[in-house]
């Protein structure tokens, strides 16, 4: 559900999304890549946070190294295969993560 919402979202916007990875419908952790024009920016994961809201977080990653990203993703889903890869090519991609945010 929250892929779908994500991808409405993009397309709204006037980008795309793809999903990358499947994960389990109801339960799989979530990563989003972000990229402009196809230019890939961030990682971004969904993290429970102390009071048990739900944020989109910048792990870290750099997106635009395509080796790291994709060992990174492979490990992820070696621990997790429940776990959903999701490319957002989205116009003003920083607006659209802090939105992100207001959505979960």
């Amino acid at each position: 559900m929250l892929v779908g919402a994500l991808t409405r979202q993009a397309q709204a916007a006037g980008g795309f999304a793809a999903v990358l990875a499947k994960g389990d419908a109801t339960a799989g952790a979530v990563l989003v890549i972000l990229a402009e024009r196809g230019q890939k920016s961030s990682v971004l994961e969904r993290l429970l946070q102390p009071e048990g809201r739900y944020l989109w977080q910048d792990i870290g990653q750099s997106a635009q190294d395509e080796a790291q990203l994709n060992a990174l993703i492979e490990r992820r889903r070696k621990y997790d295969p429940d776990l959903w890869v999701v490319e957002l090519d989205i116009p003003n991609g920083e607006r659209f993560a802090a939105e992100m945010n207001s959505m979960t």
